[in-house]
């Protein structure tokens, strides 16, 4: 029964071992641990009829609390996505198109990807753009590999207000290659830029910031643009694109790259994912950009038509002239993205990110005034902010699912001494009244 789904016969698996010098299906995994290998036979329970299973699933289903009013952030945020969106996702030529390798038959999907740049482009202030990446993280490796391949410089330095799980997916990337990555101490969670030039020279390839950054602090980009201009380094920004609806485009503050998790414009949090990324770059850095660029032309009738201009990926072009492996790119996440970002336009941005921080703001005022609650750094906030408990952040953030509210992140995740910190969000989804019902649970929980 256990092979019922399995086309090969005994005879042709053992053909199948012979012609790669192998007696047995499991010496195909002998590089794997023994503590990582499952011994026993999957414990499922016997088949069920359709009907039944259905039912089963459901009750599994329905186990998941999403009712709770969601505060959480931390890269992941719960936006609104217009209806549009999905409408336009799901017809067929969107969500079962191929690479676009034939442009004769791929003008819709490339024009998608056209726009996805222009509109990035826009938004970051940047020359071009790229046809989307997998997420924020993996955009910051292929930065890092833009800076480390345009200056010919080994030193990586990373603000550690740049989100944890950022800086970790990027010491990985950057483990097979010749580069040293430097994480710089904040003060009062923001990089301070007067202190940043005591570690430029002429072996620093990039300096990586966020903001808002994952404090949800607005990191001094003017003060760090002025100070990189004189620097062979890029200056590379993760932003929140949501948030420069309302703050300046990093493009025009000095940043070489610039990039971030596009995941709030119209791609909802997904129990984790799938997730967008997206970078703009400068001019002189186009040729660097990683995946493939979509670009605009016209046939020998003088008809407009769109085609893939530049594709720097190894798969097509030689190995050691690639920019990057990257397979492929987030087609269907960056066109949610360029729905929602024709949807809302300029204004309608402006608007999300406006009631972002004017939210935000509401209920750290609320939330602060509970006895014992503290904002953790001063400064400039978008729709998020850390706060200091009198309490294990834990204990807050379990007790707070039973009162119906995901109210924020336990920070001694990411940073062992800050067990007592919580990290919040704010979304222009939250109400008046669901704020002022989530302070007074958080009152009552941390009075118990």
């Amino acid at each position: 029964m256990g092979k019922h789904y399995l086309p090969n016969t005994d005879e042709q698996r053992r053909e199948m071992l012979a012609a790669v010098g192998l007696e047995k299906v499991e010496e195909l995994f002998k590089d794997i641990p023994q503590g990582l290998r499952q011994k026993d036979e999957t414990k499922l329970p016997p088949p069920m009829a359709e009907a039944v299973l259905s039912s089963h699933l459901n009750k599994l289903a329905s186990k998941n609390n999403v009712a709770a009013v969601n505060f959480l952030g931390g890269g992941i945020y719960d936006h609104f996505a217009p209806a549009a969106i999905n409408h336009i996702l799901t017809r067929s030529e969107f969500y079962t198109a191929y690479t676009p390798y034939q442009p004769e038959v791929s003008q819709g999907t490339l024009q998608v990807i056209f726009e996805f740049q222009t509109m990035i482009a826009e938004l970051t202030g940047t020359n071009v753009s790229n046809a989307s990446l997998y997420d924020g993280a993996t955009a910051l490796n292929e930065a890092a590999i833009i800076a480390l391949n345009t200056t010919r410089a080994s030193r990586i330095l990373v603000a550690e207000s740049m989100h944890p799980w950022y800086r970790q997916v990027l010491a990985t990337a950057l483990e097979g290659l010749d580069a040293q990555l430097e994480v710089l101490p904040m003060e009062e969670g923001r990089l301070n830029a007067d202190k940043l030039a005591d570690n430029l020279d002429k072996d620093v390839a990039a300096v990586m910031v966020q903001s808002p950054n994952f404090f949800g602090l607005v990191e001094d980009l003017p003060a760090l643009g002025k100070l990189l201009s004189e620097q062979k380094a890029l200056f590379v920004v993760s932003a929140d694109p949501i948030s420069l609806g309302i703050l300046e485009a990093p493009g025009n503050l000095g940043a070489d790259v610039v990039i971030g998790e596009g995941q709030g414009m119209g791609v909802g949090q997904n129990y984790g994912g799938p997730l967008l990324g997206f970078m703009g770059v400068t001019d002189k850095l186009t040729r660097r950009i990683p995946g493939r660029v979509a670009g605009q032309t016209t046939d020998s009738k003088g008809r407009r038509g769109y085609v893939l201009t530049l594709q720097t990926r190894e798969q097509h072009i030689r190995r050691e002239k690639a920019t990057s492996n990257i397979c492929s790119n987030q087609a269907l996440c960056a066109l949610a993205a360029s729905v929602y970002m024709s949807l809302m336009g300029p204004q309608g941005l402006k608007e999300v990110a406006t009631q972002c921080l004017l939210k935000a703001d509401y209920a750290r005022e609320l939330f602060t005034g509970i006895k014992g609650v503290e904002v953790l750094y001063s400064g400039h906030y978008f729709k998020e902010f850390a706060l200091k408990l009198p309490v294990p952040a834990a204990s807050v953030v379990e007790k707070m699912v039973e009162k119906g509210f995901f109210i924020g992140i336990d920070m001694g995740r990411f940073y062992p001494d800050m067990e007592n910190n919580l990290l919040v969000a704010v979304t222009e989804q939250r109400t008046k009244e669901e704020i002022e019902a989530a302070a007074k649970a958080l009152q009552e929980v941390i009075g118990a």
